[in-house]
């Protein structure tokens, strides 16, 4: 469905060298960049400011023209057949907009039909479904420059899905959103996603949108490609682990340890410890917990992906 080989994207740009000179230097916003993502994946596509995601994304989509390598979308060369291209992609950017600003929101729906010349049927089939997933209903009257920006994003995602694309680009769409709407769109894309009919790449700082919708994941860093996997994955490579905080009646036996679980805390005279769990289960670590002591409550807390993120962007290179 979409395939990179060895994508790279330079630009010039001009730099300060002496009082009055400047000199001319190149930047490589994409660095060889080679991917294959089939059809009906769900992928996250993520990277510190600046690492190339949203170039990368501009030359899937046409808008910018590599400086080498080659690309196909959906069997197409983005720039030399963009137009055939704007048929099988859908694009969502959290920032900008392809509705009628003044236009009640089902009227742009009924303008973008005409575009992309889709057939009545098939645009109300389309539509009815994402009224009843996004809760449209309620705002589908209301011009787009009143509707609050959760409404808004709701709107864009069901216009970018109305003419049937068979790839949806998605830019930070639930930057900003209130917990509720962000809510609201990752339900839409999970459902979306379950269909397997339609890929998804996902861009975001927002993590908990790639736990909850992705299940590979790509990091970009400088340009290039520094994780493609799992988030599990991501997780055993940086040597992240679960952790179980247990509540006790009465402290654990001096010189007490558990196989497979390191202890990392000890809280409140003896009363509350915490383990890291290192391959053991953590049904087994309770286990071997129970028989030592008497235990109150316990949580298990899965490791913070926010933190592998940031280990992995400032790891060397």
């Amino acid at each position: 469905m979409i395939e990179m080989q060895d994508l790279r994207k330079d630009f010039t740009v001009r730099v300060k060298a002496g009082r009055l000179r400047r000199e001319k230097r190149t930047v490589s916003a994409v660095d060889g960049v080679s991917l294959a993502i089939e059809q009906g994946e769900m992928v996250g596509y993520i990277g510190p400011n600046g690492a190339g995601k949203s170039t990368t994304l501009k030359m899937l989509t046409g808008v910018l023209s590599p400086s080498s390598g080659d690309v196909r979308v959906c069997g197409l060369e983005p720039v030399r057949q963009r137009t055939r291209l704007a048929l099988q992609i859908g694009v969502v950017f959290g920032q900008r907009s392809q509705l009628w600003w003044d236009l009640p929101l089902g009227e742009s729906f009924r303008l973008l039909r005409h575009v992309y010349r889709v057939p009545r049927d098939d645009h109300e089939r389309r539509l009815v479904r994402c009224r009843e997933l996004l809760g449209l209903d309620e705002f589908l009257h209301t011009p787009v420059r009143q509707l609050s920006l959760g409404q808004r994003m709701r709107g864009e995602l069901t216009a970018a899905l109305l003419h049937g694309p068979r790839v949806l680009f998605l830019d930070e769409p639930t930057i900003g959103l209130d917990v509720v709407s962000k809510q609201a769109v990752r339900s839409f894309l999970a459902e979306l996603g379950r269909g397997g009919d339609v890929t998804l790449v996902l861009t975001t700082h927002d993590l908990a949108d790639i736990e909850r919708l992705c299940r590979r994941l790509v990091v970009i860093d400088h340009g290039r490609v520094v994780h493609d996997g799992t988030i599990d994955e991501l997780h055993a490579r940086y040597g992240s682990r679960r952790r179980l905080v247990v509540d006790l009646d009465t402290p654990l036996p001096a010189g007490f340890t558990l196989p497979g679980a390191t202890l990392t805390g000890t809280e409140a005279d003896g009363h509350r410890v915490t383990f890291t769990l290192d391959g053991i289960a953590a049904g087994a670590a309770v286990a071997g917990l129970v028989g030592a002591a008497a235990v109150r409550d316990l949580s298990v807390v899965e490791p913070d992906i926010e933190d592998v993120v940031a280990k992995l962007y400032t790891a060397p290179r």
